[in-house]
């Protein structure tokens, strides 16, 4: 319609734009709950809860889980494994992809069974166990590094078609002016592969530093546990004493009693502990999506169109 929205395509934007709105709500609502009850008096929490501001509100939870030494001990190893896991990951995965989608790469249907098939099965927990028992990498901190190196087949599969949008004439005069293949990598193809390399850390990323499956099944030292370990650790610990509690509660009511104290009943209750220790690991993951979120749809999407 010539000067102007007609009536059907205002109708369709404002639809659009409410069920936006509503999805951006329900999305981040549950950490703006979580954020708002870890900086309420916890004992003020148990009388009902809180849905725009504390009612109440210190920073008696946050401190006292910053003040914990096992925190610092559990942000060092996820921060650290998380860097150098990203890090060594995509370029070991942006390489064999390379590899992989040139035409001359021989054995290429072989790789590609293979790619295929682990992405759909694997070997299981126990002998997942018994590899890293065998490898000596049981209870270490390289348990956390060497398994992760390659970042998996789907993330192939994009840098493959990244690489193929990349025009041929490229790589040809990069090999009339005497460029080996380690040269045309760095000097062309990672530069072309920014969008894609930076959405693919991001997702890399936020999969390791959420991981506690590695911790629980292949740890345990308490100076290897990770901040998401932690945090599983706690919510175990007061769904067991809450279950006790209601247990207690109908056969010795002084047990019961005991039991409330330890959940706490001041300040600091082991809801306001959980909920502070939640968000503390989720900051460092929601400050990093802002700075990335304009490399994920021209990551993502790159190559997937030809022209």
């Amino acid at each position: 319609m010539v000067g102007g929205k007609s009536p059907g395509e205002r109708l369709f934007y404002l639809l659009n734009a409410a069920i936006m709105v509503v999805i951006m709500v329900v999305t981040v609502y549950p950490f703006w709950y979580a954020l708002i009850s870890s900086l309420n008096h916890g004992a003020d929490l148990q009388h009902g809860p809180v849905f725009a501001w504390p009612r109440s509100f210190t920073w008696a939870s946050w401190r006292t889980v910053l003040a914990d030494p096992g925190l610092l001990q559990a942000a060092w190893i996820t921060i650290s494994r998380t860097v150098i896991v990203t890090v060594v990951s995509i370029l070991y995965t942006a390489m064999f992809a390379y590899a992989f989608s040139r035409p001359y790469l021989k054995g290429r249907r072989w790789y590609m069974a293979i790619g295929f098939t682990s992405m759909y099965f694997s070997g299981g927990l126990i002998p997942s166990f018994m590899l890293m028992n065998w490898l000596h990498l049981y209870d270490s901190y390289w348990v956390y590094i060497l398994p992760s190196l390659f970042s998996g087949f789907w993330n192939v599969i994009i840098f493959n078609a990244n690489y193929k949008a990349i025009p041929d004439a490229l790589f040809e005069s990069a090999k009339l002016d005497g460029a080996s293949e380690f040269a045309i990598f760095f000097r062309i193809v990672l530069p072309l592969s920014k969008p894609v390399l930076a959405a693919l850390s991001i997702f890399t990323a936020v999969g390791i530093w959420n991981d506690y499956g590695t911790t629980l099944y292949f740890t345990q030292s308490e100076h290897l546990q990770t901040l998401q370990y932690m945090i599983l650790k706690l919510l175990q610990t007061s769904s067991a004493v809450e279950q006790l509690s209601s247990s207690a509660a109908l056969s010795n009511p002084s047990i019961s009693q005991l039991l409330a104290l330890a959940q706490g009943n001041g300040e600091i209750t082991s809801q306001t502990i959980e909920l502070a220790s939640m968000v503390i690991a989720s900051i460092p993951m929601i400050i990093m999506y802002p700075f990335a979120q304009r490399f994920f749809i021209k990551g993502v999407l790159l190559g997937s169109v030809k022209g």
